[in-house]
């Protein structure tokens, strides 16, 4: 299966994401001086692609996210990282050992982090058995500890533990970023059609560049 999206095609893909969806993704909040930037499951296990749960929208992104991280970090906001992962056992599988192909393990190789982006030993790490990073986690703990209003999400999958997130710090609350061009999925109809419906009910789905635009302009 061709990729729908490269690196080089990845700025004229999300030009015409956001035309499309543009009727609906109303909310044009700035970005608040208390936000935090979760990257969702940027694991190897779903960027390699003999993965059987290989993602393809996820490569073209990598530097995107890496882009948001690094500012993120010079502003001295929180990076917080996301990793699914399950217990070898299966202990905690349950419904998602038969439903899917692939399980990504605790400690292995695979499990990690896309070394281009890998966390620092002191940015939080949020590890999951399900798609959305709220659910019987820490999260909201940390994000409540750190007075944090405003979430950006970036990562993989769009259409999965990305929108599942968003739409869990939504209902917490939080005003939700939303980047069209660093997050990815497995195809372009999938993609669009979260970042639709997180525009019309739950997200400001907007670019890297802008996020990091005003991330800029409140530390000036």
């Amino acid at each position: 299966m061709e990729p729908y999206v490269t690196i080089e095609s990845l700025p004229s893909k999300t030009a015409e994401w956001l035309e499309a969806i543009r009727t609906y993704n109303t909310h044009d909040y700035p970005l608040d001086p208390e936000s935090a930037l979760i990257v969702v499951d940027m694991q190897r296990f779903f960027l390699d692609s003999n993965s059987p749960t290989f993602t393809p929208g996820g490569p073209p992104i990598i530097d995107n996210v890496k882009q948001l991280i690094d500012n993120f970090r010079e502003t001295g906001k929180p990076v917080i990282y996301t990793c699914h992962v399950h217990d070898p056992n299966l202990t905690d599988a349950g419904i998602m050992q038969w439903w899917w192909d692939g399980m990504c393990f605790e400690g292995t190789e695979e499990a990690l982090v896309h070394r281009a982006i890998s966390p620092r030993a002191n940015e939080k790490i949020i590890f999951k058995h399900r798609y959305s990073a709220f659910y019987n986690t820490d999260l909201e703990t940390v994000l409540r500890v750190l007075k944090i209003r405003d979430v950006v999400i970036a990562g993989i999958m769009t259409n999965m533990c990305c929108e599942s997130t968003a739409r869990d710090a939504y209902y917490r609350d939080y005003r939700v970023h939303f980047s069209a061009d660093a997050t990815g999925s497995v195809t372009e109809e999938m993609h669009l059609a979260s970042l639709l419906n997180l525009a019309f009910g739950f997200a400001r789905v907007t670019t890297a560049a802008s996020i990091i635009s005003e991330l800029k302009s409140g530390q000036s």
